[in-house]
Order: C-alpha cells, then structure tokens, then sequence
C-alpha cells in the first residue's frame, strides 16, 4: 500500500495560464459587460489627497452623464437634503406600492470608502426605488479627505437614528453594495453596540466585508474581476486611505469579524468572478452559523457589482426583484 503525504499547507495551488471563455448563459448585456477589458486605472494608486481628489472627480463625472437617463427610465424623483447634518437624499417612486407607503430604505452608496460622492452615488438607490416601488433615503456620507473613519459609519448611523424617531425600526431596511454593503453590515453592529433596535432586514451587495485581504477569491479572480481586478488595486488603496490608520481588522471596517447574532434578516449578492465572493459568502455562512436567516444570490459571470451597471440587463431586474421580496417577506406593512 503506497501512502502519500499531504501538501504542507503553505505551498498552495499552481496554476497554469488560461483562457477564460465568456460564459453563454448570461444575458446578452451581462455578456457585454464580462467581455469589458480590466477597468482602466485599476493600479494607478494615488498619491496625495489632491490625486485622489482628481480620481473621485473623474469617475463621479462619468456616473453623473448616465444618471439623468436612469431615473427617467426609472421614474422616480430626486430631492437632496440635510438630514441632523448629514447630506442625503430622497428617492422617491411615481407610484409607491401600497405595501410600501409606510416603509423606509436606507442606502449606503459602494465606491471603496472614497469613490461615488453627491449624486453619483446614486444609481442603486434610484433602480431600488424604481424596481421595487420603495422610498429610498441615500445617505451622502463623508468621505476622504473630508472625513476619515468612522464618518461614513457615524453618517449612516445618524441618518437611521433620525428615520427611527417616526418609523417602526420594523418598517425599515437599509442596503447597498461594495463599501455600501460593509457599512450596511456595520451599521447593524453599532446599532446592537448602542442597545439600538435592528432594521427589519438588510441587502448588503458584494460587501467589502473584510479588508485585510483575507479570502480566496482574491487569489483565484484577481486579474478576472474587471472591475476591481486585484486584492492590491485601487480600491484596497481607497479603504487604506478611508481607515487612516485605524486597525483594518476591526469589525466596524470589516464587518465579517463582528458577532452577527441578532442580526435582522440578510439578502447577499454577487458573483462568480467577483473578487469579493468570498467576502460574500462567509458574511452568509457567518450569519446561519448565528441563527440568522441569510439567502444569497450569485449571478453567472459577473465581476463585482456588475448586476448594477446595465438596467436593462434582466439579471439586474431579477437582482433587484429578489431584494424587493426579501424586504417585502420581512417589513411590517
């Protein structure tokens, strides 16, 4: 009998160069979007805070020429405001769903802790608003160089304190997707921290749940995502830059080593070449092993975040309608 010894474990996998073929099951935009090439910039790291300013600039400008059109497709109204001193705005349907008249949607935008401010932060929020028939509140949160940890934390935080003082925390859900998924999740923790009542449920999409860089799907998408490519890229520098120091391993800037007991409800969303799908799936596996109810949605060939890029992908209306159920299923009429 010829016995063979296990491979230490620190010698890992080798694997050769490949093609990776565009899968044939997605829809015809998803397709499109697989087959873009890595997003330009991906390791052109700032350095200075004026660089960054000069990148945020330069996205936010690129977002903000498609956003009229999306909320005209969307038919929805958008109204900023101040909220206990945050920024924020109001999404608003042109015909809320009956069951949602007395129903409230907090989103936390994505964009890495630094990308995506003022309006072009908004397009989750407003397909959200447009698919599911819901009132959105989408906080502006402060970013770099503004604001450091924990502003955008503490932004979210006061914006859901505020909403509380006239809604039934059973009437409110908050998402968002990226940084915006990890806020949502942290969101919950402080509220549990400060004895505050949990939302009724929440949808944290692709959330960058751990920012240590911890995780296989680093390794086996990195150079795959063509969004955010490599577990050192732009956004990795983005999150460094927001935590200014701060330890990278405490839950409320990455959230997947926090205690989730108690968490509300949870719907989770991404990819499979999504360079965050293993930040995804152990926030899931973290949640059931607290008893919590958690589904998660994982959409062929997407890199990160990709089911909000086209509207009029089918897998985007699938994604939003699956949130939309979740939220219905578990928020008091």
């Amino acid at each position: 009998m010829v016995m063979f010894d296990p491979p230490a474990m620190s010698q890992g996998l080798d694997v050769p160069a490949k093609t990776l073929p565009v899968p044939g099951t997605p829809s015809p935009q998803i397709q499109k979007l697989i087959n873009a090439p890595l997003r330009p910039g991906w390791n052109a790291l700032p350095k200075s805070d004026q660089e960054w300013r000069q990148v945020v600039a330069t996205g936010a400008a690129a977002t903000l020429k498609t956003l009229p059109g999306l909320i005209d497709r969307m038919k929805v109204k958008v109204e900023k405001m101040t909220i206990d001193g945050v920024r924020a705005f109001i999404v608003t349907p042109d015909s809320i769903l009956p069951n949602n008249r007395h129903r409230v949607l907090i989103h936390m935008h994505g964009g890495c802790y630094v990308f995506s401010p003022g309006e072009s932060g908004l397009a989750e929020a407003v397909m959200m608003a447009g698919f599911g028939g819901f009132r959105v509140i989408s906080v502006d949160y402060r970013m770099p160089p503004e604001a450091y940890f924990p502003a955008a934390l503490d932004d979210g935080v006061t914006v859901y304190k505020h909403v509380l003082r006239t809604t039934d925390p059973r009437r409110v859900a908050i998402f968002g997707a990226s940084a915006g998924g990890a806020l949502t999740l942290e969101i919950v923790l402080r509220a549990k921290q400060e004895g505050i009542p949990v939302p009724a449920a929440i949808a944290p999409g692709t959330p960058m749940s751990d920012v240590t860089g911890v995780g296989d799907s680093f390794y086996t998408n990195e150079l795959v995502d063509n969004v955010l490519v490599s577990r050192d890229g732009l956004c990795q520098a983005a999150a460094q830059y927001y935590a200014a120091g701060h330890d990278m391993k405490d839950p409320l800037i990455s959230p997947v080593y926090g205690d989730m007991a108690g968490f509300p409800p949870t719907i989770l969303t991404s990819g499979t070449r999504d360079l965050l799908l293993s930040n995804t799936v152990r926030v899931h596996r973290k949640l059931r092993l607290a008893g919590v109810e958690a589904a998660l949605q994982i959409f062929e060939g997407q890199s990160h975040a990709h089911y909000l890029r086209d509207d009029s992908a089918p897998e985007t209306k699938e994604a939003f309608a699956e949130i939309s159920d979740f939220f219905d299923k578990h928020m008091a009429k």
